[in-house]
């Protein structure tokens, strides 16, 4: 299993900007910065080359030509909020996409499936001799 590293020591590589979001709020939308986009520098992160490489791959739509992963919030009409989210977001990401997969054993089909499936192929072409026309 690959140890994912403290997310704190992984935003030591990151960079928070601010823009205006959309959505309600009336005239604090128009005035205030509240969406938050994290840009994470894969290459410069503590993770290892292993991991790097498995984010790049099943993340590419979310890497920019700077080879950094952006990941945005604008859930909440707070930038505290939003910051906050987005690292949650981040932290989820790691989380599910550096799990390593689990080996699959290959296994036959079961007697009982086998029978069934072959009953119900049986019953149907019955099914189908009945209405056809007997001339």
């Amino acid at each position: 299993m690959t140890l994912i590293p403290d997310i704190d020591s992984l935003l030591e590589h990151a960079r928070f900007d601010t823009s205006r979001s959309s959505g309600p709020g009336g005239q604090h939308v128009n005035k205030s910065e509240t969406k938050v986009t994290l840009y994470f520098n894969i290459d410069a992160s503590g993770l290892t080359e292993e991991q790097k490489k498995t984010i790049k791959e099943k993340c590419a739509n979310r890497i920019n030509i700077h080879g950094e992963l952006f990941l945005s919030s604008m859930t909440s009409r707070s930038q505290h909020t939003n910051k906050e989210a987005v690292i949650v977001k981040l932290k989820n990401l790691l989380e599910t996409n550096l799990v390593p997969k689990k080996k699959r054993h290959a296994t036959s089909p079961p007697r009982a499936s086998i029978l069934t499936r072959l009953d119900n192929k049986k019953r149907n072409a019955e099914k189908k001799k009945w209405r056809q026309n007997p001339m």
